[in-house]
């Protein structure tokens, strides 16, 4: 059978451009192929009994919704957050597109609420703060779905798709391109072969390296992405109140004075919980959620440090060089996440499971492993982490306290940047990129964005 549209991915850019077709036309024809599961059978053991047993592939970063649907699942409602749409689509469009798509998730079921517009005062001082530690604070209003809410927002969103006639077929991955002698796209090879002349590449992070292998075989234009390279803080809620009471999600970005590395604050989890990421080759990452209900809440606040790092020739693996660092930590570890107090992560020494036993702050990640990070990180990135942590600590004062924690690594896989065109067309004609897995997003909420615009290009 031959499709109006194939779509690679079941994340927010390949649901949303989905479900914009539809809208535009009920008659469009639809794939959606996905290699993890359907949103119901996405259920992690660790869950339950704390233990991961390796998931094939891992349900919390493949399956409907992609990695947005275990996480904290927040949207950011500013085209300032999230990613480079507004290079393609300019400022104002991209924020008329975000309030857009805004809509689609309240109706699906999103709460109403707006974190931080409503209390200027409380940002004011926040901000001056930020200024006196050389920080930019980045205003960005934040619905906040929560982890358990975002799972059924994404659960209702699938049973809407196939309502409507999508194709969704699961474990199902894309395995290569079927090209036209002109070099247009024909289709795609899966567990067969899938025919259309509009092909949508929406993979997130997690199939980035998929992309990149796909790219290289087709002469698919690239050019080099950056790196996000850091670790996951956690520290008490008290020591983060003002800014979780203002803000519900503060993103600060810091210019570090030794190296003037870019570091930033990303996924800040107010009473949350650090967990792990398991991406081919059993790799375990670290990252984070928080859930909605108070019921569920923890003690922590958990948030990312990432040091950004924009290599240039003869560099072009950005993907191999965060996996390098994770394979470290995870050879450390026994494939699991490292965590070390602060206070011995600036005195060079490991962390010992006495030590950590000792600690006001009380891990949330149950099976984390005491360690060092400085036997992991590079001594540049290590020593821009230490400097945010330091600034930051102005902001909130404790958060640089001996006990705060630090879980390594937490990397962010960008493939190289797919080159698009205004239409998000690759130099295969027929073959359209977006969300995260292309560079060109960096979150739920423009990645959606990002396949509503496709959407209509296509219609």
């Amino acid at each position: 059978m031959k499709y109006d549209v194939i779509i690679i991915g079941a994340g927010p850019c390949g649901i949303f451009t989905a479900l914009e077709l539809k809208k535009n036309n009920p008659h469009t024809s639809i794939l959606i192929l996905e290699k993890g599961n359907s949103i119901k059978k996405r259920i992690c053991p660790k869950r339950k009994t704390g233990i991961c047993i390796g998931c094939k592939p891992c349900n919390i970063t493949t399956g409907f919704a992609g990695a947005g649907a275990y996480s904290d699942g927040k949207l950011s409602l500013s085209p300032d957050v999230g990613g480079n749409l507004p290079e393609y689509l300019g400022y104002e469009e991209t924020q008329n597109m975000i309030n857009y798509v805004d809509e689609h998730y309240i109706r699906f079921g999103a709460d109403q609420t707006i974190y931080g517009v409503d209390k200027e005062e409380e940002i004011r001082n926040i901000r001056k703060k930020a200024i006196n530690a050389n920080l930019k604070l980045v205003e960005c209003p934040i619905r906040h779905m929560g982890t358990e809410e975002g799972y059924n927002i994404y659960s209702r969103i699938q049973e809407h798709l196939e309502e409507i006639g999508v194709e969704l077929k699961f474990r199902t991955p894309v395995k290569d391109l079927i090209l036209n002698d002109d070099c247009s796209i024909k289709g795609v090879i899966a567990d067969k072969e899938y025919y259309s002349d509009k092909v949508v590449a929406a993979v997130g992070r997690e199939g980035s390296d998929w992309l990149k292998d796909i790219c290289i075989k087709h002469d698919i234009k690239t050019t080099v992405g950056d790196v996000d390279i850091g670790v996951r803080v956690e520290t008490r809620n008290e020591v983060m109140e003002e800014l979780n009471s203002a803000m519900y999600e503060s993103k600060l970005i810091y210019y570090t004075p030794t190296f003037d590395d870019k570091v930033r604050t990303f996924c800040s989890n107010p009473g949350g919980e650090v967990s792990t990421e398991i991406y081919e080759g059993n790799l375990a990452v670290v990252n984070g959620h928080s859930y909605k209900a108070d019921a569920l809440k923890s003690d922590n606040t958990n948030f990312a440090l990432l040091v950004t790092k924009h290599f240039t020739e003869p560099f072009n693996s950005p993907i191999e060089y965060g996996m390098h660092i994770a394979r470290l930590g995870n050879m450390l570890s026994g494939n699991k996440v490292l965590v070390q107090r602060y206070g011995d992560f600036k005195r060079g020494r490991r962390t010992t499971q006495e030590r950590l036993v000792r600690n006001n702050i009380i891990p949330t990640l149950k099976d984390a492993v005491p360690g060092d990070l400085s036997l992991v990180l590079p001594y540049r990135i290590m020593k821009s982490l230490d400097e945010m942590i330091l600034a930051l600590d102005i902001v909130s004062p404790g958060l640089a306290s001996d006990e705060t924690l630090l879980y390594g690594v937490e990397v962010k896989f960008y493939s190289n940047r797919v080159l698009v065109d205004k239409d998000f067309q690759t130099n295969i004609r027929g073959l359209y990129a977006g969300g995260d897995g292309a560079g060109i997003t960096r979150g739920l909420m423009q990645a959606s964005v990002n396949g509503v615009v496709l959407a209509n290009i296509l219609s």
